[in-house]
């Protein structure tokens, strides 16, 4: 049994800290999950929603949720790795910046998904979420009542949020997102611009209101603390532009995101590859969260991209659930330093297989 609640121990820090500096260490920043990839199902609150059904605002009650929160934290006392946990209004299961955009929340199997708007170019252009907005106040609301919740036991976090293109798609609909692109060049980058100034205004907003913990910064869905401002970016309706669409529309807005928060990372996957060279000339966002999705390439086919990260000289996280093979590839083929391996198991029978593996 862990001496700190939920595992917690502030002797961690010292290795985030390793972690962001790309230090030499003899291993990676390891931690595990059980809670998988889709935290939906984990809160008796969400299973009680009819599938198929719209969700609205009265049927977030934020203390509703705490007590399942405080007990998936709980997997940090006997997991026994070297992250911190911590918890951000709703885990993954709302998209709350569609809601404040206007998007209906239509409840899926394992999540929550803002269905596309298909505003013109105009209306979309006229978005704002003012400081009344009721989703907002809700989602402020939540994480006021994690704060409560908390008591300094565990730190709380923004939620992870649509990016800028991601935020384009579901005002204007995927497809009309792209012909914007080419059909009203100067208008899409506008839009593009002002969604990305919506999510830096939330996600400073709710820092403000934030305290620190152990002196620093936190990102709950992937555990991540860091001695600076952080942000959890990602723009995956780009795995449908090209290298060119990416560079001219988004690949500045990113850099104006990124150079707000300087422990900013961005979240990436697969299918996203191909615009790897690109994101990495975002110097402002330090970071890269790559994952190797339970559907897609393997593994192996995934390591010269995990290695050119490296090789730029950034810190790497690499997240999913990987056999005990491929966690020896991941091993023998990328530096110890900088990389953070976000393990997702089923139960402690797997984790006690791969602690070795990592060197724990």
């Amino acid at each position: 049994m862990a001496i700190y609640e939920f595992g917690n121990d502030p002797q961690k820090i010292q290795r985030y800290l390793a972690f962001w500096n790309r230090s030499d260490v003899r291993r990676p920043l390891v931690g595990f999950s059980l809670v998988g990839w889709f935290p939906f199902g984990q809160f008796s609150v969400c299973r009680a929603w009819p599938q198929d059904s719209y969700l609205t605002l009265d049927m977030i009650e934020p203390e509703a949720f705490l007590e399942d929160h405080v007990r998936m934290l709980r997997e940090g006392e006997y997991l026994d790795d070297d992250v911190l946990r911590g918890a951000c209004p709703g885990q993954v299961a709302l998209p709350w910046l569609p809601a404040m955009l206007g998007c209906r929340l239509r409840v899926l199997p394992e999540s929550v998904l803002g269905e596309e708007r298909h505003l013109s170019l105009a209306e979309a252009l006229e978005i704002r979420v003012n400081p009344d907005n009721p989703w907002r106040r809700k989602y402020f609301a939540f994480a006021e009542a994690l704060v409560n919740e908390a008591e300094g036991r565990f730190p709380v976090s923004h939620s992870a949020e649509l990016g800028p293109a991601d935020l384009h798609a579901v005002l204007r609909g995927h497809t009309e997102s792209l012909l914007d692109l080419g059909d009203d060049p100067e208008r899409a980058a506008a839009l593009l611009w002002r969604m990305g100034e919506i999510f830096c205004e939330l996600t400073q907003a709710l820092w403000e209101r934030l305290p620190r913990f152990a002196g620093g910064y936190f990102d709950a869905q992937y555990s991540i603390w860091s001695p600076g401002p952080i942000a959890r970016l990602q723009e995956d309706a780009t795995a449908v532009y090209s290298p060119a669409l990416y560079r001219r529309f988004v690949q500045p807005v990113d850099r104006m995101m990124g150079a707000r928060f300087s422990h900013s990372f961005i979240h990436l996957h697969s299918s996203s590859m191909f615009l790897l060279e690109d994101f990495l000339e975002v110097r402002e966002i330090p970071c890269l969260e790559i994952n190797k999705d339970a559907v897609g390439p393997s593994t192996a086919s995934m390591i010269p991209y995990f290695q050119r990260v490296q090789q730029a000289g950034r810190p790497l996280v690499v997240r999913g659930s990987f056999r005990p093979d491929e966690v020896r590839l991941l091993m023998d083929s990328l530096e110890p330093r900088g990389l953070h391996l976000n393990l997702l198991v089923n139960d402690l029978f797997e984790v006690e297989r791969l602690r070795p593996l990592v060197g724990l």
